[in-house]
């Protein structure tokens, strides 16, 4: 769902749906599910769409080829609910998908979003345009889907989004689990234990957060049993590394964000001249405001990495003694020791130019040397970032279902 007019039209048809067929209700408030106190604050109905219009949604933003998995009408729930930031309580949110009239109890899959600067892009904010993520259509595939905002989108927007941050991403998706399973409780809704994890680009390096987080400590009432993970930068040293290194980078909105990022969730308060030239380093705070996209963040910077950043950071990131505090950040948010036990694939696309396909090799490969017996690297051919997304959603929910039993 990245074309322009196809958003447009989608947006004007499905929002006309909404707003027919969907009855406002209260916010339904949390009370404890069962004995066990919960972090669910809130939830309240976005809309609901029939399969039709969900087939309408796949074929209008590009998902052609997942028009056959879509089978069932579903409900779309704003989640609120309890998480932690720097170790204080705040709340986030995120979207909850519920296929209806289902012959069987569903399981679930937890579905998180890739990278995005636009914070009407959070999936709580159905129906607007930016907020489908394409993930919903699992969802009409026969599984309970949970979609979290992530920390910094949402109803959490004023915190500046800590971005390839492991222990915040984990957070997120763990606690809107917590949230998701409470709401079903309490409305009654059956599910499975059974959990399923997928996530591309930010979001498989999320998925594979949330993973390593669950496998040490589970969720009470569900059983992570397989994960999908496509396109993340799962060594952080390793990628920035290489997009310093190579003579230019074609997405600079990405160095940005995270060194921005870095530098206000671990409280550095650097000037950002200590990273980049001007004019750009004057530019990135309104670049990051969440009212522009990737593609316009990029254009106001430079894609040659010695004139975007400045020129003692640039050769100190070459230099092994200096940096040291950004870099070791770089290394405790990595997976650099993580051997999943969960069976787990890696996505990513021979010609990714944003992440690039190294990334998940030599991944794969540490996790095989460190004894992981239930890992798989899945190349897509010629697959760019863009273009992956679908072929990945295509593999990975008949491998789920083949597993859903």
């Amino acid at each position: 769902m990245t074309k322009q007019n196809c958003r447009l039209v989608l947006f004007f048809l499905l929002t006309v749906s909404l707003s027919l067929g969907c009855k406002k209700k209260q916010p339904v408030e949390a009370d404890p599910p069962d004995t066990t106190e919960s972090n669910l604050v809130s939830a309240s109905v976005s809309g609901s769409y029939s399969s039709t219009q969900l087939k309408l949604l796949a074929q209008l933003g590009g998902y052609e080829d997942a028009v056959p998995l879509v089978k069932y009408d579903v409900s779309f729930i704003k989640i609120i609910y309890k998480t932690t930031y720097k170790g204080n309580e705040i709340t986030a949110s995120g979207s909850l998908v519920i296929p209806k009239n289902m012959p069987v109890v569903p399981s679930i899959i937890s579905a998180q979003h890739g990278t995005t600067f636009l914070a009407a892009a959070a999936p709580s904010n159905v129906p607007e345009m930016a907020a489908f993520t394409g993930y919903e259509l699992l969802s009409a595939a026969g599984f309970i889907t949970v979609i979290p905002d992530f920390i910094g989108y949402g109803v959490s927007k004023s915190i500046v989004h800590p971005y390839y941050d492991k222990q915040h991403s984990a957070l997120a998706v763990v606690d809107m689990l917590k949230a998701a399973t409470a709401y079903l409780k309490k409305e009654k809704t059956a599910f499975n234990e059974r959990l399923f994890m997928i996530g591309y680009s930010e979001g498989g390096y999320v998925t594979m957060a949330a993973q390593q987080s669950i496998e040490a400590s589970p969720i009470a009432g569900l059983s992570l049993k397989a994960v999908a993970a496509g396109a993340g930068g799962y060594d952080i040293t390793s990628m920035l590394s290489t997009i310093i290194s190579n003579g230019t980078y074609s997405d600079p909105a990405y160095l940005a964000f995270i060194l921005n990022s870095y530098n206000v969730t671990y409280g550095w308060n650097r000037p950002l001249t200590d990273f980049f030239r001007e004019p750009y380093a004057g530019r990135i705070p309104a670049l990051l405001d969440g009212t522009k996209d990737a593609g316009a963040v990029s254009a106001q910077l430079s894609a040659n990495p010695t004139v975007l950043l400045n020129p003692a950071f640039y050769a100190n990131m070459q230099q092994a003694n200096e940096e040291k505090v950004l870099k070791a950040a770089f290394v405790s948010n990595s997976f650099l020791n993580f051997v999943p036990v969960t069976a787990t694939r890696l996505y990513h696309g021979t010609a990714d130019e944003t992440v690039f396909y190294q990334s998940s090799q030599a991944t794969f490969d540490k996790f095989k040397a460190g004894g992981a017996t239930k890992v798989a690297l899945v190349p897509v051919p010629g697959g760019t970032h863009e273009s992956t997304v679908l072929p990945m959603m295509l593999s990975a929910l008949p491998w789920f279902q083949s597993l859903d039993k």
